[in-house]
């Protein structure tokens, strides 16, 4: 059993021995311990922040926090001016942007076409028609510009373009997948709607990490609406941006008991993440916490050696500590508490690190992966589960060496017999 008396002697030794170790073997053990707590941490982070990057960005750029869409088997929402209403209403809403939508033909390069020949230079594409201001408030689409310039409320005849539907930004060779060519700002494209012919202009080219944002076309609601003859302004989804500090929770709950679930299909962001996203930030917390297992495991052989090495060269002293009455209990603590004091500073370094400078470092300024804006993802509960166990381990890593050479017979370790 360890005793106070042998807890204190233990202490006693462990920063004796600290003190007396050389500057540069301490430092070394702490960078150690500092960058294993910052395997365990950042690789698993991220890897969930890619993925919740993306997610992310889902929810600023196309259904921000509450996302009202058709029910299985409808075309639109129904008494849509009436849900309007209910939203306009609302003092919980920061901003909200109702759009129609509709599929569409594009042409490009269409002059140059015979008539008798059909042009190759033509794609489908979904034609989203929405309010510019509202649209601009919920999404913030003017800032994805690429090219040209955003949309105005008296604007007709004019678009803006995916990256997704142009060649210049999205170089793809595919049978199934097309792209128009020659297109840019300032391009003309005729657009076939419902049977409804129409020159148009690009006025401007958006480019996201967001799918549905890359693959659709832009035009005032107004024009659409007449394109399509939609006279109930009954509209196809509408995105909600809640004010700080609304739960999207309650407030999903809030429209569906209000009768709003009847006609259309009310989700939060997270309702309406697709599977696949949700399963992916699953294998990637997955395979962070794999590597980060494979560097704890490299942290507890290091102590270990470390602890070993120190062990062996001190054997002779060690032996002299047993033959004056010093308990091996003690001796034993002295190289726990040693462990857990590099443990500790090289953790604390890392979370200074981690909350210090990489996540508000990475939330200014994302990892630019192809798609998605890369964050940190470092809830400070599973940072600390970690610390524990890093703590944990590299105990159990200084214990074993020095229970192994104080077991050792005194009269041989003072002798240096083996």
């Amino acid at each position: 059993m360890f005793s106070f008396i042998n807890y204190r002697l233990g202490l006693f030794l462990a920063i004796r021995q600290v003190r007396r170790a050389s500057l540069w073997t301490n430092a070394l053990i702490i960078v150690v311990m500092t960058l294993t707590f910052l395997n365990l941490v950042v690789v698993s982070g991220i890897l969930v922040g890619l993925i919740q990057g993306a997610v992310d960005a889902v929810k600023v750029e196309y259904t921000s926090d509450i996302f009202i869409s058709t029910l299985k088997g409808e075309n639109y929402i129904e008494n849509s001016p009436d849900v309007i209403s209910i939203l306009d209403k609302d003092s919980r809403i920061e901003a909200f942007s109702p759009r129609y939508l509709q599929s569409a033909r594009l042409e490009a390069d269409y002059k140059l076409q015979h008539e008798d020949k059909e042009n190759k230079n033509a794609i489908s594409a979904s034609v989203a028609g929405i309010n510019p201001i509202a649209e601009d408030n919920v999404s913030g689409i003017s800032d994805i510009l690429i090219e040209g310039s955003y949309l105005e409320p008296g604007d007709y005849d004019q678009v803006l373009l995916g990256s997704y539907l142009t060649k210049q930004y999205f170089p793809i060779e595919s049978s199934v997948f097309n792209t128009l060519d020659n297109v840019s700002a300032g391009t003309k494209i005729r657009m076939t709607i419902n049977g409804n012919v129409r020159e148009v202009i690009v006025k401007g080219i958006t480019k996201s990490k967001v799918d549905e944002t890359n693959m659709r076309v832009y035009m005032n609601d107004t024009q659409l609406r007449t394109l399509i003859g939609r006279d109930d302004y009954n509209v196809n989804e509408i995105a909600i941006k809640l004010k700080p500090g609304i739960n999207p929770d309650n407030f999903r709950d809030s429209l569906v008991a209000q009768g709003i679930g009847q006609v259309a299909r009310v989700q939060t962001f997270v309702d309406a993440e697709p599977k696949f996203i949700k399963d992916m930030i699953t294998t990637f917390s997955i395979l962070g916490n794999i590597f980060s297992s494979l560097g704890l495991i490299v942290a507890a052989i290091t102590i270990f050696i470390v602890i070993f090495i120190n062990a062996i060269t001190r054997r002779k002293f060690i032996g002299i500590l047993k033959g004056i009455g010093i308990s091996g209990r003690a001796i034993e603590l002295s190289y726990i508490f040693q462990s857990v004091f590099y443990a500790i500073i090289g953790s604390a370094l890392g979370l200074a690190i981690v909350y210090g400078g990489l996540v508000p470092y990475l939330d200014a300024h994302p990892i630019n992966f192809p798609f998605s804006d890369g964050i940190l993802v470092a809830p400070i509960m599973s940072s600390l589960l970690r610390l524990s166990l890093l703590v944990v381990s590299t105990i159990i890593a200084g214990y074993l060496p020095a229970r192994m050479i104080v077991r050792k017979n005194t009269l041989d370790s003072i002798l240096g017999r083996n």
